[in-house]
């Protein structure tokens, strides 16, 4: 069991790679941008949870929707092309919206490691 556990994760490790590598020789455009939100994403919530500067709230947010993104459970399975990862680039979008109102807005670009322009789209700026 544990094998299968362990060959199965790799795939899973595997195919994420070959889909970064893939993503990042698209063209400038909307597919692009779509093909590195989940990966910066997951990057920001994990910088997120480390920072110091992060209150325990949006930490647990954001912690909460990195669970989200490696669980195996989904409304969306992951083998649907295209819509497969919706849910997940959902519910830590939401998670990144709550975590801005607790967050300092520089704290929150500093750990986006994407295009400035893309975390705009998914946080709302200052009101």
């Amino acid at each position: 069991m544990i094998r299968l556990l362990a060959i199965a994760l790799a795939v899973i490790v595997t195919s994420w790679g070959v889909l970064i590598l893939l993503a990042r020789r698209l063209p400038p455009g909307t597919a692009k941008d779509l093909a590195t939100v989940l990966p910066a994403c997951a990057t920001t919530v994990r910088r997120l949870r480390k920072d110091p500067r992060v209150p325990r709230r949006p930490k647990l947010a954001v912690g909460v929707a990195g669970l989200w993104v490696v669980s195996p459970i989904d409304l969306i399975p992951e083998f649907l092309p295209v819509i497969g990862p919706l849910d997940d680039v959902v519910v830590v979008a939401l998670a990144l919206r709550y975590a801005a109102r607790g967050v300092p807005r520089e704290v929150l670009f500093e750990a986006w490691p994407a295009e400035p322009r893309l975390l705009e789209r998914l946080v709302p700026g200052p009101a």
